[in-house]
């Protein structure tokens, strides 16, 4: 498919139910997801997304009680910053594994990788080994979720990609609610051990499913370009540099960090544009092509967000005095909308509506975050409850149509770079904004001694803050849908 089949018309798309017209595709309804020829491949890539999902709550739930056993506290937060940085450089580099061994072959070995890491961790006797097992997880788990974006296209007609990112928004939304209680009784009442082995069983079924749904010659093309290990291992540590800034323990340490990190990823994005053999799609990042314009917004509204992924339970607990129970359920509301809203707009036939609700997302998200900068200046605890409700249904209404879109605006060769990307850049958005939020939380004087209104304070320029970068997000949500009609009609 070239880049000339762009989603923005009233006509069907590749792969789309011949004779639809009008705006309206023949979509597949959700019960043809549970149908013989699609239910196992639904399934398998639901249970990739799982994976990632799940083992986000178990271990975050998990790890405080083996800290307590193992002894290394100042390690803790290494844990998550050594998962997510092999977890950005496996998405990044699972386009050219796919290409070079096929999707099959990759996913197997991802599979196995995260099983070894998940074993060490589970069996770990100090940290350090812990810290070896969340490198691993994370090398393989990144590179199984971004082959699962990957290979909807490939295994799904278009009709019913739309009902796939839905059925993986209701995973998401499973794991945020059932994942934190499943993983506290599992280490209440037996060990953290438990909790931490309880994916190694899930990730066993994931391979005999790859094992029976995806060909051997699922791949990009059969000449595969080399890896360009230098790139990586640059963006590995600007991404490193990121995550490191949120615990340099001082406003000059973590700016010099962010800074570093930006100079860094911005000249890897640089040279992989020059490149013969490039990581990312040639025109991630510009402002000239849907593509590009597209990929600001995967990545600026999780970086939005991270403003109450990282905040909001805290402020909620700190401001208004909630106990943990009800501020979690408060800060979950936000996947339940997203889950909703998600299987509201994958159920709608018409293709074109799709796209133009897409616009809305970011513009919900804006929305959202300001009830939320308003319930803190005013003190207004149940302004909290909708703004949660919009910036989950923002998500939940545009990121598998704008998914979709930037795998349709791709061209054939780019594709798995660009699925790749997907969920690559939404780990990359929330690690970005947990840094940012974290560095102006600090200027203002946030810490555990800090008076109730220097923490209000401190709350405000957070979510103020957040809501400028999703007013960018907005501006390049329009730009986007301006230039993929544009692109259409060459």
């Amino acid at each position: 498919m070239t880049t000339e089949n762009i989603p923005f018309t009233e006509e069907p798309l590749n792969g789309a139910a011949p004779g639809s017209a009008g705006g309206t595709e023949l979509a597949g309804g959700w019960g043809e997801l549970m149908r013989p020829r699609y239910l196992v491949s639904t399934i398998t890539l639901c249970l990739g997304v799982a994976l990632f999902a799940f083992n986000e709550f178990f271990i975050s739930t998990a790890l405080p009680t083996a800290v307590e056993e193992l002894g290394g506290a100042s390690l803790l937060s290494w844990a998550f910053t050594l998962y997510l940085v092999f977890a950005i450089i496996g998405g990044l580099v699972s386009a050219n594994l796919k290409q070079r061994f096929g999707a099959r072959n990759t996913l197997l070995a991802a599979a196995v990788v995260f099983i070894a890491g998940t074993i060490l961790a589970t069996f770990a006797t100090d940290m350090s080994q812990v810290l070896a097992g969340r490198l691993l997880q994370g090398a393989g788990e990144g590179v199984v979720a971004a082959l699962c974006y990957a290979l909807i296209p490939e295994l799904f007609p278009s009709r019913l990609v739309p009902k796939v990112f839905g059925a993986e928004a209701i995973v998401w939304a499973m794991a945020a609610f059932s994942g934190p209680l499943v993983a506290g009784g599992l280490t209440e009442h037996f060990s953290w051990r438990a909790a931490f082995f309880v994916s190694i069983p899930a990730a066993a079924i994931f391979i005999i499913l790859v094992l029976a749904i995806v060909p051997r010659g699922v791949s990009g093309s059969e000449q595969a370009s080399s890896i360009p290990f230098a790139r990586l291992i640059a963006a590995g540590a600007g991404i490193l540099m990121i995550s490191l800034s949120g615990i340099a323990g001082g406003t000059l340490p973590m700016a010099a960090l962010l800074t570093g990190a930006a100079v860094v990823l911005v000249t890897v994005v640089h040279l992989d544009r020059r490149s013969p053999n490039p990581v990312l799609p040639r025109a991630a990042f510009t402002v000239r092509k849907a593509l590009g314009t597209g990929l600001w917004v995967i990545l600026l509204m999780p970086l939005a967000q991270a403003a109450g992924s990282v905040f909001l339970v805290y402020s909620l607990q700190h401001l208004w005095h909630l106990g943990p129970t009800a501020a979690g359920a408060l800060s979950a509301l936000m996947a339940i909308s997203w889950s909703l809203s998600a299987i509201g707009v994958a159920s709608l036939r018409s293709l074109a509506l799709r796209n133009r609700i897409m616009l809305l997302g970011p513009v919900l998200l804006l929305i959202g975050l300001g009830a939320v900068v308003i319930a803190i200046a005013l003190d207004i605890l149940w302004l909290v409850l909708p703004g949660q409700a919009m910036i989950g249904a923002g998500f939940g209404i545009s990121w598998g149509t704008l998914s979709q879109l930037m795998m349709d605006v791709s061209t054939d060769d780019e594709r798995d770079r660009t699925s790749a990307m997907l969920p690559t850049l939404q780990s990359g958005g929330y690690a970005i904004g947990a840094a940012v939020f974290g560095l102006v939380a600090n200027v203002m004087g946030f810490g555990t001694a800090a008076s109730v209104e220097t923490m209000r304070h401190a709350m405000l320029l957070v979510f103020g803050s957040g809501c400028v970068i999703a007013a960018v997000s907005v501006f390049f949500a329009i730009r986007t849908a301006g230039l993929a009609r544009a692109q259409q009609t060459v």
